[in-house]
């Protein structure tokens, strides 16, 4: 393991160098808030202490909310990617900062500042000359935790499409590639030592040198990491076209097959966000508030989950439009091509308990299910076309459910966590031997055809866009979407490499 993950730092270290400086990014930003708001929020609290209960229980209570939550409540006011990551961050980072200022500047000895009004001076020179640098210590120490906090808390942002390493470890649990978990683990720790090293000797620094202004230090470096961070944000290219994708191997692939051919065919830049958590519910609000373009769907899941009509959605040409001109209507977006493999929900089962009980479909599962675990991601649970109405329809009642990452099942039913668990049709794993994949004898599961759903100011703005689209239309059928994800999932190979090799494949792209 140690080789493989030593391999992945020399073979995409362009890639770790890019998340590394988009995490420095981040967490520079949230630190630099964090810290003046924090700072400053602690001095008026020192100062009118009548609300400072009031104030820190409202931070305490806001620091108890988890990450992930607190993600998701801002995408409604925020959106996807780093702005909405950034502001989490920040709100976490002012406990520690709010909490040492407030101490630090509280637990003075009250003879030194009656000393220094004794002697003229004003409360603002008081707070300035005594105060600020006598609590520095303790503020610095409040500082250096949050530091180390952000940096950590950082690598969850890729759960609603922010950067960082985070994306490295996202996407080493979701394409199964355990080197590449750790290496991005190992990247976000050791960041936070080298930061946490620096901080110490800043520290050790400016104490052992007292003549030196310690206000005038802390102020400039203030100043020079929101100097820094502004022009970071503001420098980054916002241009082009933006592509998401769901935290699926297959996604990844698609989505790189995507933009690689809108770079080839229209020489646009594109920016793809791979695995944005909570799939198709914090994607979709996300394309319509604009913050991104396109990216990879399933016909079923639009009809039942986004739109909500009842029933499936008839097959051919006549249901594809019907879809389309409802996604127009409602969305002012377009459903262009599908590319032609269905990959819809199944149920596995370990083979050794097929085999015991000689469970075949559906239907046979229920009569054992009260003595099985089941394994599901967290987005089947709440689908209509999912958990809910498939247990309604087969009655089905598990001893145990757990809720587990998509890109985890396998393993857990390796480990035997788990009994059975639903798995998408087009799979790279699905012909493992192990596991059974069972009937679903009364129809339960819709077909789900892929295509790419893209908004219409998009294709307004890049003329060309829905004819490269249109060019993958009907090119990849189940077999070759397994395999696929096959070649990232069990081959470990780059899902950009097989992305481009498809597309020489195919005749999209010129072999170079």
């Amino acid at each position: 393991m140690i080789k493989d993950v030593l391999l992945i730092y020399i073979d995409r270290w362009e890639f770790f160098v890019d998340l590394m400086w988009e995490h420095i990014n981040i967490s520079l930003i949230a630190i630099t808030i964090s810290s003046v708001l924090g700072i400053s929020i602690g001095i008026l609290i020192s100062q009118f202490r009548k609300i400072s209960s009031l104030i820190l229980g409202i931070i305490n209570f806001t620091y108890t909310i988890p990450a992930i939550s607190m993600l998701g409540f801002l995408i409604p006011i925020w959106g996807i990617g780093n702005s909405n990551a950034i502001i989490a961050l920040s709100i976490y980072g002012l406990l520690p900062m709010v909490r040492n200022t407030y101490i630090g500047i509280t637990n003075i000895d009250k003879k030194i500042i009656e000393a220094s009004i004794g002697m003229g001076s004003t409360e603002f020179q008081s707070l300035y000359k005594v105060k600020f640098p006598l609590s520095m210590p303790v503020i610095l120490s409040g500082f250096r935790n949050m530091v180390i906090m952000t940096i950590s808390l950082t690598g969850i942002a890729s759960f609603v499409g922010a950067g960082g390493l985070g994306v490295a470890i996202y996407r080493g649990i979701t394409t199964n590639n355990s080197a590449m978990t750790i290496a991005g683990s190992i990247a976000v720790a050791g960041l936070a030592l080298v930061i946490d090293f620096i901080i110490g000797r800043i520290e050790k620094f400016v104490y052992k040198r007292k003549k030196i202004n310690k206000n005038v230090i802390i102020s400039g470096i203030l100043i020079f990491a929101i100097g820094l961070g502004t022009f970071i944000y503001f420098s980054m290219d916002k241009e082009g076209i933006n592509i998401a994708s769901k935290p699926m191997t297959e996604q990844l692939i698609i989505s790189e097959i995507i933009g690689q051919l809108i770079e080839e065919k229209l020489d646009i830049k594109v920016k793809i966000t791979k695995g944005v958590g909570g799939g198709t519910s914090n994607i979709h609000p996300a394309l319509i508030k604009g913050d991104f373009d396109l990216y990879p769907e399933y016909t079923g899941t639009s009809w039942e989950f986004v739109l909500k009509e009842e029933g499936v959605l008839e097959e051919g040409e006549e249901g594809y439009n019907k879809l389309r001109n409802l996604y127009e209507q409602k969305f002012n977006l377009s459903y262009i091509g599908l590319y032609g493999f269905n990959n819809s929900y199944g149920l596995a089962i370990r083979k050794e308990i097929a085999e015991k009980f000689n469970i075949k479909t559906y239907s046979d599962l229920s009569k054992f299910s009260g003595d099985l675990v089941y394994g599901g991601e967290y987005d089947f649970f709440e689908r209509e076309d999912g958990y809910k109405g498939l247990s309604e329809l087969y009655g089905f009642k598990f001893k145990d459910i757990v809720n587990i990452d998509v890109g985890l099942k396998y393993d857990a039913m390796n480990y035997k966590d788990i009994d059975v668990m639903n798995v998408f049709t087009t799979d790279g794993q699905i012909s493992r031997e192990d596991i059974v994949i069972l009937e679903d004898d009364q129809k339960f599961f819709p077909k789900y055809y892929a295509g790419t759903v893209v908004r219409r100011d998009i294709l307004d703005e890049y003329p060309g866009l829905e004819e490269v689209l249109l060019m993958l239309e009907g090119r990849i059928d189940d077999g070759e979407m397994s395999n696929l994800n096959y070649k990232v999932e069990i081959e470990k190979t780059d899902e950009k490499i097989v992305a481009r090799e498809f597309l020489k494949e195919k005749g999209l792209i010129k072999v170079k």
